[in-house]
């Protein structure tokens, strides 16, 4: 807290410096706009509201004409003299026209978003604002639109559509985060995206493989980091904001403060971000098969199992979370922009908290079960280029070198023995894209190379003598994954109110490991695996009146095998043990989809979507031999082999829905509800639900903006599971459910209510409060082994300049 009083000194002391200030506002609600570029034609002149409403206008003459734009808001025309006339004040107009939203998922440049077959989810930095989730998969689980499952309070694993993990695309500033050791379990590296640094966030709901390659399945969420802002005169500009924050449900306690330096051609964005979370605290009302009532504490090198003194806690989830974020922009002319983007995030160690939560009959299963820091570095070097139309109109070329690392420890109760695996991945990645318009229509191109190198080390450690021994790793060492590709797609204008999007991919797949038979005796040596995939899609978008839109896209999809596929070694479950299998090849997706967008009148909005997807080739967990053993002795217990294997098949199939009511221009209720259904072939051919196929979940909200408020209400919801609609896997892992009347396991409805506000103390102070969970419910979000937080209050001020 010292520390953000300090910096918040420091900010108020330079505040001076900025000058000819205006302050952009919502011309009805009064609320700060942000992102609304300034700018003049003739000079070239450029400049962006910050997150406040305020921007520089000291690069424009008196006279000189201002256009100012906003993708929500009407266009507006003015001249410096008239906003200093005003008070330096300017208010903008709703645009009534959602569809002139520009996004930028679809194909890495800006598009008019009514000229899209896909459905595209958009959230920015207001959303952060006002919500203030921990990390970025609370964000993502706060839009309706994309269900997380959790195993840990350090975690988050999205699912859309009835796929996760490696078959949905991760992307921050248009690099791709998946590696060759993006598994097919519950994945946490999300959490590694600073919500503070997210200026615009972009999902891709269905399949994106023609621009993006691999692992683009069932979705693509692309992660925008804000850009450092220009001065555009000869002084230095500075701005930026600083934030503290508590929340009582886990003793939350983040501190974050971001500086921005502008010059006339230079810019440069600092950001920091700390946070510290407690155990945390599950609600009052719900199962009792969900409480802690017991954990394990060792002490000298003795196990002993404890009463819990507050069963509602869950013990141990704690931990730290650091990110850091520097940002450096060169723009010489209207030609050439250089981003340069260096992004850093590592954890404390925390704990595997539903892997400590299984039992061995009667007693605890294990001792320890925690994840090492998951650290992540990303620097990303990112060049536009404007062409003169001969062969391109824009370019950009995008250079990232990234750094993973994870580890996973575990002990069983009363054994000295703890086990660790380590493994780091150094992924390399280069695009190029082009974009060219020929007439009213466009043409995207590009190609892609991406190069994992992995390692990954295994060792054996008695906690009461310090001896050490190297036990088996969990990939292969020293292995690699890479891939070529090159894509060409295009957006057509057939007739005024009727819009084609069609492309094609070509993927080319490398893989080269060599397996260590030191601890097993394989049947196979390496795996050198080269295969090359084609992907496709086609759709249209019908403006078939003025307030009614269609859209119809069909589209396949894969997912190339990768390290974690091909060579892996981990304990699945209690008595089962997965090993490597480098006979393996591509699953495919293919895709259809049909929606509808019609705003009734000024007030009512509605959307629907539904799609179906087949999945064939599915890389799927399943019994497996070595060398014709069924069995075989791992970490000191006997343990069936499995293998990923191209065993089956899969389809899914949903409905999504929306709508949006304008009360009055103040007051706005808004509602989404997604239906999901799925099945998966099993190894005698009869189908079961698919694991990933998540139960009904929606939210409603009912939101109220005047000068200086904002408030939100809302709650959110999720449907029931029960024992036969779970997979055949979750109806192994009674620890993760509820136990119904027979005593199987079954995941319970739930809702939560929940109220968020913001209040501008001064023009640049800002409070926001917010009461989740107000019942205090204790429930599970479905495939979870954590439960979600209770009644949670939460408090942040902040400070911007």
């Amino acid at each position: 807290m010292r520390l953000t009083i300090a910096l918040l000194f420091f900010i108020y002391s330079i505040n001076s410096l900025q000058a000819q200030v205006i302050k952009i506002l919502d011309q009805e609600t009064q609320e700060p706009i942000e992102n609304a570029a300034l700018y003049n034609t003739a000079k070239s002149t450029y400049v962006v509201s910050a997150a406040d409403g305020t921007a520089d206008i000291s690069a424009f003459s008196k006279s000189e004409t201002i256009i100012v734009t906003h993708v929500s808001h009407l266009t507006l025309k003015t001249t410096k003299a008239a906003l200093i006339a005003k008070g330096n004040m300017l208010y903008l107009a709703d645009s009534e026209n959602e569809l002139n939203e520009v996004v930028l998922s679809v194909s890495k440049f800006e598009q008019q978003a009514k000229g899209i077959s896909q459905k595209i989810v958009s959230l920015d930095a207001e959303d952060v604002e006002l919500k203030n989730p921990q990390t970025a998969a609370d964000f993502l689980t706060q839009s309706g639109q994309v269900f997380v499952q959790k195993s840990q309070l350090g975690g988050g694993s999205p699912m859309i559509r009835g796929f996760s993990t490696n078959r949905l695309l991760l992307t921050v500033d248009g690099v791709r985060m998946n590696t060759a050791i993006f598994r097919s379990g519950n994945l946490q590296n999300v959490i590694n995206i600073d919500p503070f640094t997210i200026d615009q966030t972009e999902i891709i709901l269905g399949p994106g493989s023609v621009v993006y390659g691999s692992d683009a399945v069932g979705g693509v969420m692309n992660f925008y980091t804000k850009k450092p802002i220009f001065s555009f005169e000869d002084d230095t500009s500075v701005s930026g904001m600083a934030l503290t924050r508590y929340a009582t449900a886990n003793n939350e306690k983040t501190e974050h403060v971001d500086v921005n330096l502008g010059f006339k051609k230079w810019a440069f964005l600092t950001s920091v971000s700390y946070s510290d979370f407690d155990d945390l605290r599950m609600g009052e009302h719900g199962p009792d098969d969900y409480l802690r009532p017991e954990y394990v504490v060792t002490q000298n090198g003795i196990d002993t199992v404890v009463e819990n003194d507050d069963p509602n806690v869950q013990i141990p989830t704690g931990f730290d979370l650091v990110n850091l974020t520097q940002k450096v922009r060169f723009m010489p002319n209207n030609i050439w922009d250089f981003n340069l983007g260096l992004h850093y995030s590592t954890t404390s160690d925390y704990a595997r908290y539903d892997r400590l939560t299984r039992k061995l009959g009667d007693q605890l299963r294990s001792a320890e079960w925690y994840y090492g820091p998951q650290l992540w570095f990303m620097g990303n070097l990112q060049i536009d280029k404007k062409g003169n139309g001969d062969f391109y109109d824009d370019a950009k070329l995008t250079v990232a070198i990234q750094y993973f690392e994870e580890s996973r420890n575990d002990r069983d109760f009363g054994d000295p023995i703890l086990f660790t695996t380590q493994e780091q991945v150094n992924a390399y990645s280069l695009d190029l894209d082009f974009t060219k318009k020929l007439n009213d229509n466009r043409l995207f191109y590009g190609v892609e190379y991406v190069y994992n190198k992995i390692g990954s080390y295994g060792k054996q450690t008695d906690i009461n003598t310090g001896d050490q021994a190297a036990t088996a790793t969990r990939y292969p060492d020293d292995s690699s994954w890479q891939s070529l590709a090159a894509y060409l797609s295009g957006q057509f204008n057939l007739a005024e109110s009727l819009t084609l999007q069609t492309g094609l991919r070509y993927n080319h797949i490398l893989i080269d490991a060599t397996f260590d038979d030191t601890f097993y005796d394989f049947p196979f040596e390496k795996a050198d695996v080269s295969f090359g995939n084609f992907t496709g899609n086609a759709g249209l978008n019908w403006q078939t009146a003025e307030n009614f839109n269609l859209k119809l896209n069909l589209g396949t999809a894969f997912r190339a095998p990768n390290i974690d596929d091909i060579g892996k070694i981990f304990d699945s479950e209690p008595g089962s043990v997965v090993v490597p299998n480098p006979d393996l090849k591509a699953e495919y997706a293919y895709n259809a989809e049909l929606g509808a967008a019609w705003r009734i009148d000024e007030k009512l909005r509605l959307d629907v979507a539904t799609y179906y997807t087949h999945l064939n080739n599915a890389l799927v967990r399943r019994d497996f031999s070595l060398n014709g053993a069924t069995t075989v002795d791992y970490q000191g217990e006997p343990s069936t082999v499995q293998a990923i294997q191209n065993a089956a098949r899969a389809e899914v199939y949903g409905v999504e829905a929306g709508l949006e009511y304008l009360f009055t221009k103040n007051i706005k209720l808004t509602s989404q509800i997604a239906v999901t259904e799925g099945s998966q072939e099993e190894d005698d051919g009869s189908d079961a639900p698919l694991r990933h196929a998540a139960p009904l979940f929606g939210n409603t909200h009912l939101i109220y903006r005047m000068k200086r408020w904002k408030f939100d209400a809302s709650a959110e919801y999720n449907g029931q599971f029960d024992y036969d609609e779970l997979a055949p896997s979750q109806q192994g892992n009674a620890y993760l459910y509820a136990l119904d009347a027979d005593g199987n396991p079954y995941s319970p409805r739930w809702y939560t209510l929940n109220v968020y506000s913001e209040y501008q103390i001064a023009q640049n102070w800002k409070a926001t409060a917010a009461l989740e969970n107000i019942t205090d419910q204790r429930y599970r979000p479905y495939s979870s082994g954590i439960s979600a937080p209770g009644r949670n209050l939460i408090l942040a001020l902040k400070y911007s300049f």
